[in-house]
């Protein structure tokens, strides 16, 4: 199954012309799960298409306003388009306030329910054939980062099946049984299964590089990192506890993962030119995200 992941915003603390505040969409089959939802987060969605009835979960990195703003019109043009389906959003737990703020500040009736749910490490939400797993990160207030995983699934050598006689619901018998008698012989399903492991996406912001995002990220199908600051600025990254390009390529390269997108750029950088430059040299495909960057695995 295809997952299309969309970079809506890329922009750091502050917007800029060409990068709006930080916002990452996830769709697979249909569900759109957001990770942050900075100010104007509805108004990329239009760009692109993303129907807010379809959100089911926000999941928010921290408390800081440029990466939850957006919850308060979002919700509300969630309510303005009918939804009736609760939505649920994840932010670090002893945060749960400020995202309720931002729902009940002008007593807008909303006519469906919304859960606020506070943060800790491990699994935080399941959907149909995949989970989102939530990971410490380190930056000057409780943040977490995300994993998307979706679950391993088993496939049927068809094949083969088809060779010894298998037909109609003899697959499904199987898959419950575990074994089964076809023309009179005994077939077993780990004979004529294969296991698919899932895909796996990797969202980290506001953060210094961290040995538990290099965990979590091990052999990801992405990576998502923050990448606020060039090399020369390692000093400025480490003191305002955001990562370097190269840092967060470094990581990437450790982990093993596929693919490398850096985001979360600083207002201070007119160019990617130099941010690429310090990632390729550790990782040769790493690209640096303009907003609306979208990648389907």
């Amino acid at each position: 199954m295809q997952i299309k992941t969309i970079i809506l915003g890329t922009a750091g603390s502050a917007p800029t012309l060409t990068r709006k505040m930080p916002s990452v969409a996830v769709i697979y089959e249909g569900d759109v799960l957001l990770f942050d939802c900075g100010e104007g987060t509805q108004f990329r969605m239009l760009d692109h298409r993303i129907n807010p009835v379809r959100v089911k979960a926000i999941f928010i990195s921290h408390a800081h306003g440029d990466h939850t703003i957006g919850i308060a019109g979002l919700v509300r043009t969630m309510g303005m388009n009918n939804r009736k389906e609760p939505l649920q959003i994840f932010v670090p737990a002893g945060y749960e306030k400020v995202v309720q703020s931002l729902i009940t500040f002008d007593k807008a009736l909303i006519g469906y329910e919304i859960t606020v749910k506070g943060v800790r490490s491990g699994r935080v939400y399941e959907g149909r054939d995949y989970e989102v797993l939530a990971f410490k990160l380190r930056h000057t207030i409780p943040t977490y980062g995300y994993v998307f995983r979706e679950r391993t699934k088993r496939k049927f050598r068809k094949e083969m099946a088809h060779k010894l006689g298998m037909r109609g619901e003899m697959f499904s018998q199987l898959a419950k049984k575990g074994k089964l008698k076809v023309k009179g012989r005994t077939v077993t399903l780990k004979q004529l299964t294969w296991e698919q492991e899932g895909k796996k996406i990797v969202y980290a912001t506001d953060t210094r590089p961290t040995p538990d995002t290099e965990k979590a990220a091990k052999g990801a199908d992405l990576l998502i990192h923050e990448s606020s600051y060039k090399a020369a600025e390692i000093g400025l990254a480490k003191q305002r506890m955001h990562s370097s390009a190269g840092e967060v390529a470094q990581l990437a390269r450790r982990a093993g993962v596929k693919r490398l997108v850096l985001t979360h750029i600083s207002a201070r950088h007119r160019t990617d030119a130099e941010l690429l430059r310090d990632a390729r040299k550790f990782f040769a495909g790493a690209v640096v995200a303009k907003d609306g960057y979208t990648l389907v695995i």
